[in-house]
């Protein structure tokens, strides 16, 4: 597991200090990555359209394929879904 954001390594790191995150937190400024798969786009909240990270899972492969994406996902019960079928 990694997590991946456009902030800061200094923010990434206080975020997973206080969370407790078990995994590391890459920071992607330029969105590199985060376009590379497609987690990147257009956002719409209240009617208005912006630019920015689409909350997403990937999960790769150990031949760095990707094997399942879900993208617009909740952070509510989304990691229970996603064990469930990834693992099972």
């Amino acid at each position: 597991i990694v997590g991946i954001s456009p902030n800061e390594p200094d923010e990434l790191a206080r975020f997973r200090d206080e969370y407790g995150l078990p995994f590391p937190l890459i920071s992607d400024p330029d969105h590199t990555i985060a376009e590379a798969f497609g987690a990147w786009g257009i956002k719409k909240n209240y009617g208005r359209e912006y630019e920015g990270l689409i909350r997403s899972t990937i999960v790769i492969d150990e031949n760095g394929m990707v094997e399942a994406a879900w993208y617009n996902v909740k952070a509510t019960g989304h990691a229970g879904r996603v064990g469930g079928s990834v693992i099972g």
